[in-house]
């Protein structure tokens, strides 16, 4: 993936990660469109960072397709990043849970596929296209209070394992990005214990894909002790770490 005179759409954007890698591209000379469900929040962000924003819900099928036809019909998007997820604590001896797992599903895995299937078809006609899809190094080991994102996360890897090797003769580039615990708002995470700070991360991610135009994975190093577990035969001593904290 260059990292520069890119046009970029990307699902969600308005806070943390997504709102930071959105300004850092759009620092590198790229053309950045977020979206989000919050008119207000779009409109400030366009107004103090100068990025274009487009109403859309990614649980709702109707929705992007009204985002997709306006975004395309302005502008020849040639990347497409799908940022868009929540992340709840679920109890799962009762079956309460059930409501946030639905949710969670709808949006974090079926948002990011509904959102691949609307765009691949354009993108296949764009010069450079590129999926970036965002997983999680809870993919790899689970945080068992979060089951239901943790698993999403698993999904959303697996899918973009096979979503390249489909689009492998198609000129599409297919990118995963793996982030750690980073500070941000997801589960009230600003200011948590070993989390990497934001900018810290914003600054690896973009430093990774410059260096690594033709990577399959962007992995910051804080990362890798997740992700490689089951492979450094680690997994058993990460998952009882990783959830002692929690």
């Amino acid at each position: 993936m260059k990292t520069t005179g890119n046009t970029i759409f990307m699902t969600g954007g308005t806070s943390g990660i997504g709102l930071e890698l959105a300004r850092r591209f759009r620092d590198l000379g790229n053309t950045v469109i977020i979206s989000g469900r919050r008119k207000d929040l779009l409109d400030t962000i366009a107004a103090e960072d100068g990025i274009e924003g487009i109403l859309l819900d990614v649980a709702d099928p109707a929705s992007i397709t009204a985002a997709f036809e306006q975004v395309t019909s302005s502008h020849d998007v040639n990347v497409l990043i799908t940022m868009a997820g929540i992340m709840q604590v679920e109890d799962l001896r009762y079956p309460a849970h059930l409501d946030t797992a639905e949710q969670t599903i709808d949006i974090n895995l079926l948002g990011t596929i509904r959102t691949i299937a609307t765009f691949t078809p354009y993108l296949l006609k764009q010069t450079d296209p590129v999926i970036l899809t965002v997983s999680s190094g809870l993919a790899s080991v689970p945080l068992t209070i979060t089951p239901t994102y943790s698993a999403t996360k698993a999904a959303i890897h697996s899918y973009t394992q096979s979503l390249r090797i489909q689009l492998a003769d198609t000129g599409i580039q297919v990118i995963e990005v793996v982030p750690p615990k980073v500070r941000t708002g997801l589960l009230d995470e600003d200011d948590g214990e070993g989390a990497m700070p934001l900018d810290e991360y914003a600054d690896e991610t973009i430093s990774l894909l410059q260096q690594q135009p033709d990577a399959d994975e962007i992995l910051v190093d804080r990362v890798h002790f997740l992700r490689h577990a089951e492979r450094e035969n680690r997994y058993d001593q990460v998952i009882s770490a990783l959830n002692s904290l929690a």
